[in-house]
């Protein structure tokens, strides 16, 4: 039980409304989903190398969070007016000292075509970094629209067919990220991943090669056909601040 704080009715420049009756906080979803960042990062850093095999209530806990995401985001969606809203997959990959890659999929339990794969111009271990360091983690990408028309017919393609972003990582640019293709490795690891839906850890693909990864579900906003964002959701199936993609092509 907790005494709250309504910050929303205060009075004047110094009153705020007491609530003096307790109440409950249920603090589980959050905490779930702070896990599942934190074990990304100790599994991306470099000093934390050792690989857990998924106890079977992790299993269990995996599942239900992903009833819980859809029932949820059904209701929250259906209040949505301004913006083409909907619900994805998204999965951070790659080698700890290898760069990451971000590949988006209308349904990775069924093993769907990505929507978008990319490789993005920053190490592993260097993103686990950022998201430790900062708390959060904001990744922009931005192309000139000039470069996305087709010269024949002056076309414009869609904006998951633009094939250089410039990259900006919490506000610095950090080179570029390159649309690319899905490859016999690619294949494997999604293909093993299909029963994952939400999670972080560590794949083993043969002896010597492990694929770290992050998966959850994202919201998906269209804006326009020129900018989409990407805002990964808490375990609960609400909407956190701590990862969120923007594409801008302007």
């Amino acid at each position: 039980m907790r005494t709250m704080v309504d910050l929303g009715k205060q009075r004047g420049r110094h009153h705020m409304q007491t609530i003096h009756t307790a109440t409950t906080v249920d603090c589980a979803s959050e905490l779930r989903h702070r896990r599942t960042l934190r074990s990304f990062i100790e599994c991306m850093l470099p000093y934390c190398c050792t690989y857990q095999q998924p106890s079977p209530s992790y299993q269990n806990d995996t599942v239900s969070v992903s009833s819980s995401s859809s029932s949820s985001s059904s209701s929250d969606h259906s209040s949505s007016s301004s913006h083409s809203n909907s619900i994805v997959s998204g999965t951070f990959f790659g080698h700890r000292r290898g760069r990451v890659s971000f590949c988006l999929q209308e349904d990775a339990a069924v093993g769907s075509s990505p929507l978008l794969l990319l490789e993005l111009a920053v190490p592993t271990a260097a993103l686990a970094k950022e998201m430790d360091q900062a708390g959060v983690l904001r990744i922009a990408l931005e192309c000139d629209r000039r470069r996305s028309t087709n010269s024949s017919n002056s076309r414009v393609s869609s904006i998951f067919d633009v094939p250089v972003w410039s990259m900006y990582c919490n506000g610095r640019k950090m080179g570029s990220a390159v649309r690319r293709k899905v490859t016999e490795k690619d294949a494997v690891f999604f293909k093993t991943m299909q029963s994952v839906s939400v999670g972080a850890g560590v794949v083993p693909l043969d002896e010597e090669e492990q694929m770290l990864y992050l998966r959850a579900k994202f919201e998906r906003v269209t804006g326009s056909s020129d900018s989409e964002s990407f805002h990964m959701m808490n375990p609960g199936g609400s909407y956190g601040q701590e990862l969120s993609i923007f594409l801008l092509r302007s």
